[in-house]
């Protein structure tokens, strides 16, 4: 097991998938607010960096593993211009809000959600030109299960891009950073989403998350090739790339 795995939002009895739906429904009104907040807006760096790396690949066909409310199908989308975005997550909350976006933006015809175990997805072999996730493989209930369905779905040669909060490893940044996690983050996001485990879960779960070269060696022995990854804003963020 990899140890992210056994980090659960509201304690170890249950099943980390069913905890981790019931948490981004009830977050689901402020989860955006949020994120841009605590990451002071960072995260939509992050994110157009992730889009320089995509669009090289120049993809048609896209699926958006763990997508949330939506964000980085929304800028691939007005980004890159592929025939087809299909954006699943577990949490029908997160998607709903997700769905308004898209729809205020007119992305309708591009840009379709569904509900998906991304442990277990649905859709056949071979099927994608790209597969990205923004901020969310911390959550699956199992890691390398997820990455090797994200895998599958691949077409040969296809590109998968990741990007994930992670834990920087160098003085004074590290330090820095375990303060704001452990202080700031909680306190304003319980203050805010009025769900007091959710931000300590992700304070936990970035710390668990496995980083640089132990990610390789997952994506790697899941069926990936040419993995690597590039350390954003000091290490907060990570940035991974791998083909099939």
């Amino acid at each position: 097991m990899v140890e992210v795995e056994s980090v659960k939002p509201y304690g170890a009895g249950g099943d980390k998938r069913e905890q981790v739906e019931a948490m981004f429904d009830n977050i689901a009104p402020t989860y955006d607010t949020l994120n841009h907040r605590l990451s002071w807006n960072i995260d939509r760096y992050w994110r157009n960096r992730a889009i320089k790396e995509l669009a090289n690949a120049k993809p048609q066909q896209i699926l958006d593993v763990a997508t949330g409310t939506g964000d980085f199908a929304i800028l691939q989308a007005e980004k890159l211009r592929p025939e087809r975005i299909t954006a699943v997550d577990i949490s029908e909350g997160m998607m709903a809000i997700g769905r308004e976006k898209v729809e205020r933006q007119g992305l309708q015809g591009v840009i379709t959600f569904a509900k998906e175990d991304c442990t277990a997805l649905s859709y056949p072999s071979d099927t994608f030109d790209t597969v990205t996730s923004a901020f969310g493989i911390r959550n699956f209930q199992d890691l390398k299960q997820g990455l090797a369905e994200m895998c599958r779905v691949l077409k040969p040669g296809g590109m998968l891009c990741i990007l994930e909060l992670t834990t920087p490893v160098n003085f004074p940044m590290k330090q820095l950073f375990g303060i704001y996690s452990h202080t700031v983050l909680p306190l304003y996001g319980r203050l805010i989403s009025k769900d007091a485990q959710a931000y300590s879960y992700l304070n936990k779960s970035i710390a668990a998350f496995p980083q640089g070269e132990t990610m390789m060696e997952i994506l790697r022995g899941v069926g990936f090739r040419k993995a690597s990854f590039h350390r954003l804003t000091f290490g907060v963020c990570t940035l991974y790339i791998a083909y099939k």
